[in-house]
């Protein structure tokens, strides 16, 4: 580990940096671009506790740094899972089936890439097959890839399109998103109950009005 000079730094994230620093010397990643160290991440969740205006010494905080990281590990999971690999595996032998396959109300929960704050919801993931299938828990487990990342709903629902149209070169792709934005009911306009529909079509629910009513209607939702 290399020694780190003691510099005057300037500003709040500077400051952030030196306290952990000085908590954790050892600690330090050894380039900007690498993945913090657990310690880190612990002295970062004490720094915010402090500045919220609590005492993270005392008892009922004492090992919150410690349970938030291990949390993290697990909501921000998709960063270190590969949608494309999840998707690797397709079927060949489907008695010849060449209609819509839907899986609907697919639950996820995701977090606000802005403010970091939940995302609550339920996904509806259509495709039409040139040949080849996927398993349907595939289909789920690629919604839980990309919703355990710091995400926007726009951008997550077109992973998940491309995703799958990457994986099987389908005839079409449809995916649908409903979900409540944490950040909203929480804090600015506190707008609770409030959700947002958010579509992505790629291949013929792009090209073709009459199949993207179909498949919308199978998810029951209007065009």
């Amino acid at each position: 580990m290399r020694a780190w000079k003691n510099e005057k730094r300037a500003g709040p994230e500077s400051v952030a940096m030196d306290a952990i620093i000085k908590k954790f010397p050892e600690a330090r990643s050894e380039a900007p671009g690498e993945r913090p160290t657990r310690e880190e991440a612990e002295a970062a969740v004490e720094l915010l506790i402090r500045w919220a205006g609590d005492d993270p010494a005392r008892e009922g905080l004492r090992e919150t740094p410690a349970r938030v990281a291990k949390a993290y590990e697990e909501l921000f999971g998709g960063y270190r899972q590969d949608a494309a690999a999840a998707l690797g595996r397709v079927f060949e032998e489907v008695g010849g089936y060449d209609d819509v396959v839907l899986v609907r109300n697919i639950d996820f929960h995701s977090h606000c890439e802005h403010h970091m704050v939940p995302i609550i919801g339920k996904a509806h993931v259509a495709y039409l097959p040139a040949g080849p299938v996927l398993g349907l828990s595939k289909i789920s487990r690629v919604v839980d890839i990309f919703a355990r990342r710091l995400q926007t709903q726009e951008k997550m629902t077109v992973q998940i399109a491309s995703a799958i149209e990457e994986a099987l070169q389908p005839r079409g792709v449809a995916v649908v998103l409903e979900a409540e934005h944490l950040c909203m009911a929480m804090r600015g306009v506190r707008t609770k109950g409030s959700t947002t529909i958010t579509t992505a079509f790629h291949g013929i629910f792009a090209k073709d009005r009459q199949e993207r009513d179909r498949v919308l209607s199978m998810m029951r939702l209007s065009a």
